[in-house]
């Protein structure tokens, strides 16, 4: 699709009423658009997370017709995330399975929902700039091997007893056995579905590259399936199963995981952590596609967020966050306010009402091929090479996070790969009084100010450093010293880069000096720097 783009001198569109009576028109067409890539994702997350299928679409309503109002962001879409399939679908085995495990799981979420709408008020919309890069990615990567190796089962269509209760390399291990007891009807709709998805990005332009390729999944899919009769010659779990929206809207919300203090608060900590660092890596993202430039409030949209995933939870919801896919669909479709976020979930309230039949004409093959291309889209081998080219101490933090994440769990994953960062930033020279504080001070002279930095500037002592350039009033000339660090690591070189993108957006200027005498890890201009043994006396 065509990234709009508008002219500077553009008004920038009007937010609430105002808003929506002056970009109704290019907010529904949109909103509609994403409705159409939403429905199956949000059926296929749910099902994944071990949720019932209709509780996917619960979540991406109420992402849209509450959330919306009181969101700090203008163009991100709020719905159930592929990325926290993994956590999901762990906190309902892990509470009992079944419809027990989702239960319990849901009191999990609201705890999580609650400690996100107090990061907000806190002012914690920074959270995400104290970990590291790579380990973030990681993170991601793991997320996606995980969702491709628990989704190929469903796209052969085996019995789900086969795969129940094995881990990642379990699965990956069993993929023969998958292969071997495969369904050959279910299995070439999965086929030809996970060929469409991926191969969608490659069309060029025309009338097709118009239609969301999840709804040409859907267009295909379920004529095949009324052709091959699955109702009447497949078993119960190839096809889709929801329900109904009014019957199954109630109180689904149970607290009886405090009997398991340390299982409920491992999974408090991770549906509020991973989700909290998935929705503002989102924003970020989207803040850079904006074409009208608007900053969103970080720390309103983590409180509108908690308060989504607290209604959400108690009806039985998945969690949300701002999800990529979604909101890059939005800027690209035109979506120009919040209101595009509102009709979609609008459009899906209406869906589920009037037209739920169906839905259930929709092969778990297929939703299985859309995961599964969300699944190599985050751990696709683009990651692996970009992250290496960084620099090779990069790529050790990645694939450390990768397995402990999958061999254990996500905060396992992501605080192995915060570690192994510190013990490489101690081996290459920074001082351990630097790792959590930084030694900067800020002077000025009229308009020109000038921050030294001494010691080390590392992702754990960024937030610091980040203070005191946010202090500096905007339209100055700023010089950032660093020739008395170190080391500088990649995470601070890539924050230090966009702040001087945001900062010269206000009309100020930024200068970025004294790395003369460090060496960088790798050819990859935003690479750590270590100051080479010489200079250190």
């Amino acid at each position: 699709m065509k990234k709009h783009s508008v002219n500077q001198n553009t008004a920038i569109p009007a937010d609430g009423m105002a808003g929506l009576k002056q970009n109704w028109q290019a907010d529904a067409t949109s909103g509609f658009i994403v409705f159409l890539l939403a429905l199956p994702l949000s059926l296929g997350i749910a099902k994944a997370s071990d949720f019932p299928p209709l509780m996917g679409l619960v979540s991406a309503i109420v992402g849209g017709l509450i959330v919306s109002f009181i969101a700090g962001s203008q163009l991100t879409i709020k719905g159930p995330a592929a990325g926290l399939i993994v956590i999901v679908a762990g906190a309902v085995a892990d509470f009992g399975g079944g419809e027990t495990g989702w239960h319990l799981a849901l009191g999990a979420m609201v705890v999580a929902a609650a400690i996100q709408i107090l990061f907000g008020v806190l002012k914690m919309g920074k959270l995400a700039d104290f970990f590291p890069l790579s380990a973030i990615h990681g993170m991601l990567a793991a997320i996606g091997i995980i969702i491709i190796a628990k989704q190929i089962p469903v796209l052969l269509d085996i019995d789900p007893a086969m795969a129940k209760g094995k881990g990642p390399f379990e699965l990956i291990k069993e993929i023969p056995s998958f292969i071997a007891h495969l369904d050959p009807k279910a299995t070439a709709i999965g086929l030809v579905s996970l060929a469409i998805m991926m191969g969608w990005p490659y069309i060029k332009g025309g009338f097709l590259k118009k239609i969301p390729a999840p709804l040409m999944v859907l267009l295909i899919a379920i004529p095949a399936e009324l052709i091959m009769d699955f109702q009447h010659t497949e078993p119960a779990y190839a096809l889709v199963h929801i329900g109904n929206l009014i019957d199954s809207l109630h109180l689904n919300v149970d607290f009886g995981g405090f009997a398991q203090p340390g299982l409920f608060i491992k999974y408090v900590i991770m549906f509020a952590l991973v989700g909290t660092l998935e929705a503002l890596l989102t924003v970020k993202a989207i803040d850079l596609l904006d074409p009208y430039k608007r900053k969103s409030n970080s720390n309103k949209d983590l409180i509108a967020l908690g308060l989504g995933n607290l209604v959400s939870a108690v009806l039985g919801g998945l969690p949300m966050i701002s999800e990529v896919a979604r909101s890059s669909a939005n800027v690209n479709n035109g979506g120009k306010t919040r209101w595009a976020n509102f009709f979609h979930g609008f459009f899906m309230l209406a869906f589920v009402l009037l037209a739920s039949r169906y839905i259930e004409m929709i092969p778990n093959a297929a939703l299985a091929a859309m995961l599964i291309t969300v699944g190599i889209k985050l751990a696709h081998p683009k990651e692996f090479i970009h992250i290496f080219q960084i620099g090779k101490e990069q790529l050790a933090i990645f694939l450390v996070t990768i397995f402990f994440t999958l061999h254990e769990d996500l905060l396992v994953g992501i605080a192995a790969g915060m570690l192994l960062k510190i013990i490489i930033h101690l081996v290459n020279g920074a001082p351990f009084s630097a790792i959590f504080k930084v030694p900067a001070t800020v002077s000025f002279d009229d308009d020109h100010y000038v921050v030294e930095v001494e010691k080390a500037a590392v992702f754990t002592n960024w937030l610091g450093l980040k203070a005191k350039l946010e202090a500096i009033p905007q339209g100055m000339h700023v010089d950032i010293d660093l020739s008395k660090t170190k080391l500088v690591d990649h995470s601070v070189m890539e924050n230090l880069h966009h702040f001087e993108h945001d900062y010269i957006a206000t009309g100020g200027t930024v200068k970025i000096k004294g790395l003369h005498d460090h060496m960088p890890l790798s050819g990859h201009n935003l690479a750590a720097r270590k100051k080479a043994k010489k200079q250190l006396t």
